[in-house]
């Protein structure tokens, strides 16, 4: 059997499933990622009306990143509803610095912004595109905690909604070729995580951290890209920035300047579950680290490369 009709029958199998599961109004959290759109779309073939899509903007997404979500889901044909939950997101996280505190913090709110939209739409399901390693990195039986997706180790116990996960026995790479197969634009999207970047800022979350978080990871996107384009370089799996609470001085002109540190982070991997980092040309990193230091000049003076494999440590810093 070719992989082609494997992957169809995944998809026909998913959409049984869930017409098995769902007799009632259903919640999906759309945050524009492979997963939830492959999981959206999935349920959309298989509710059709019973499905309301939610993106839910958290004050921490990338830039210009719901505009691009929304314009996709017109292109699907499938109605999003935006919620812009900025202000509670960034409120209920601030003074909060442990990772595991953070990761619980926004799954209780998504929660708190589902159990809101259930009110207005009467939904009895809550419909996730939690995949395989998202439950095993969240621990559970024998295995340790390594950090709770916001989507299973962050859930508050108190959920009144019933949580559907299609997705939840595929790994990365699979849901890539269902994603191929339905025809979504977001297929090659490389991953972002579901706290967005209340990850990679490291340390205390407040406006002008996030502000500098946002803009040094979509530099960093965009020159890899560019080289990637250009020959230059092959493309990560998955290529961002990170804001450290590490403080050093720097120098701008003749003025002493005392800024944080962010750490470029490029790797590549299959399914996330291991990965290389990206031999990445030292021209096009100094071309980030001055785009950077530039752009954000008084806040970021310095620039690192993180050369680490996963194992040991993780893909995203948090």
């Amino acid at each position: 059997m070719s992989r082609l009709m494997q992957t169809q029958m995944l998809v026909d199998e998913a959409v049984g499933a869930l017409q098995s599961q769902i007799d009632d109004t259903a919640i999906i959290a759309c945050s524009g990622g492979v997963d939830s759109t492959v999981a959206a779309v999935l349920a959309h073939r298989a509710v059709g009306s019973l499905l309301h899509c939610v993106y839910v903007d958290t004050g921490l997404m990338r830039k210009h990143e719901s505009g691009e979500v929304a314009g996709m889901f017109a292109d699907l044909g499938i109605e999003l509803e935006v919620v812009d939950a900025s202000e509670r997101f960034l409120s209920n996280l601030a003074g909060i610095t442990e990772p595991e505190a953070k990761r619980m913090v926004i799954g209780e709110q998504f929660i708190r912004v589902f159990e809101a939209e259930q009110a207005l739409c009467g939904a009895k399901f809550l419909i996730q595109g939690t995949i395989a390693p998202d439950w095993i990195e969240s621990g559970g039986g024998e295995r340790d905690v390594i950090k709770s997706h916001h989507n299973v180790g962050g859930l508050p116990d108190d959920v009144n909604l019933v949580i559907v996960e299609p997705l939840r026995e595929f790994y990365k790479d699979e849901v890539r070729a269902i994603a191929r197969e339905l025809g979504i634009p977001s297929s090659e999207r490389q991953p972002f995580p579901g706290p967005g970047l209340a990850v990679r800022i490291l340390g205390e979350i407040t406006p002008d951290r996030v502000t500098a978080c946002r803009e040094a990871c979509h530099i960093v996107e965009t020159h890899l890209q560019a080289a990637a384009a250009e020959g230059k370089c092959e493309l990560p799996w998955q290529y961002f920035a990170a804001l450290l609470p590490v403080k050093s001085v720097g120098v701008h002109g003749d003025a002493r300047v005392y800024g944080e540190t962010v750490v470029v982070r490029a790797v590549i991997s299959l399914d996330g579950m291991s990965a290389s980092y990206s031999p990445i040309p030292h021209d096009i990193l100094a071309a980030i680290s001055t785009e950077i230091t530039n752009s954000l000049k008084g806040q970021v003076n310095r620039v690192v490369y993180d050369i680490t494999h996963k194992p040991p440590g993780t893909i995203e810093w948090e």
